[in-house]
């Protein structure tokens, strides 16, 4: 198939273009790089640099994309709070005139990268898709919004969709792996500690109603996320949009995590106690059931040291690679 991954110079699309390109498919990626990494556009890919929805009607138009996987989007929670206008423009806005090309183009198939923050802060784990939406912040309300314009684009234009819903993605797919510039994400943040680029890690409180006090969050491997985009935009149908929720069903608890990072690296990690963060729950789990019996998606690394393993890997041989050279343009 031809497919176009938006925002696939950033850490899961880079990973899912280069996945699909293995798998013998034709990528072009398109990417502002506002947040994204040039090196990290696989070599095989053609790579647009633009935001999509400059250039969404004229990628699109030839009429052979077969279809798009959707990445593209503003992403930390902190910021989105801070400056609102960013996200609605380059979460909502975008994707609008992404929906609209794919409609003019004929352009039926959409698998779109959503967030488990629609939900907010649940009553109970692990998470359903059955559960009520109610974001806490602008970041899961663009998400949210996103989903339903989606939704009414299927019932009335036919659009073959699908979204994902996931929380903390980690690891890495060989040389492609998770490289930002504002890091928020805690195993790279450990990992960055062991190799001495961070003083310190904090723990946020460790009286939290959990088996070692301190929170627990769903981890799942981004080679898994990106077999799971396969699954989904494989077995799309016109005129519907499913939602599928991704996670491991168990989580990990933050100290879990720390000990993890320690094991696999063979390094000290500093670590400070702090006080619980506002707003913080205790527990955030997704189940991943329905996409398992609709989808058939199975995860292969739910070992947290696995996990670890390969993003420790990744961030130690960082700084030897560069595909810029080697990227075709057009």
């Amino acid at each position: 198939m031809k497919l176009v991954v938006t925002g696939g110079a950033g850490y899961v699309g880079s990973v899912c273009a280069a996945v699909l390109i293995d798998r013998g498919h034709e990528v072009i990626v398109v990417d502002n790089l506002s947040t994204g990494n040039r090196d990290a556009v696989p070599p095989k890919a053609t790579f647009v640099e633009a935001d999509i929805k400059d250039v969404a009607s004229s990628v699109l138009g030839g009429g052979d994309v077969d279809g798009v996987l959707h990445f593209a989007a503003r992403s930390l929670v902190g910021e989105s709070v801070v400056s609102p206008a960013e996200y609605w423009s380059g979460n909502v806005v975008t994707t609008l005139a992404l929906l609209d090309a794919m409609r003019e183009t004929n352009t039926t198939r959409l698998v779109f990268s959503s967030t488990a923050a629609t939900y907010g802060e649940p009553e109970h784990t692990p998470i359903t898709e059955s559960m009520p939406t109610a974001p806490t912040n602008p970041y899961g309300a663009t998400k949210l919004a996103i989903d339903h314009a989606i939704t009414s684009y299927a019932d009335a234009y036919g659009l073959a969709a699908t979204s994902l819903r996931y929380f903390n993605v980690a690891g890495a797919y060989g040389e492609f792996g998770e490289n930002r510039v504002v890091e928020t994400h805690l195993i790279p943040l450990v990992l960055r500690t062991a190799l001495g680029q961070r003083e310190k890690i904090s723990v946020f409180g460790t009286d939290w109603p959990t088996p070692d006090g301190t929170a627990v969050r769903d981890y799942i491997h981004v080679s898994d996320l990106a077999e799971a985009h396969i699954l989904a935009l494989e077995s799309s149908e016109p005129g519907t949009h499913r939602i599928y929720n991704l996670g491991s069903g168990t989580g990990f608890s933050v100290s879990e995590v720390i000990d993890a990072c320690s094991r696999v690296t063979d390094l000290p990690i500093a670590v400070e106690h702090a006080p619980r963060r506002a707003g913080d729950p205790a527990v955030l789990i997704a189940s991943s059931e329905r996409a398992m019996a609709e989808l058939g998606w199975t995860p292969q690394f739910t070992d947290l040291d696995v996990i670890v393993s390969d993003a420790w890997t990744f961030l130690k041989n960082l700084g030897d690679r560069s595909h810029a050279a080697r990227t075709p343009s057009i």
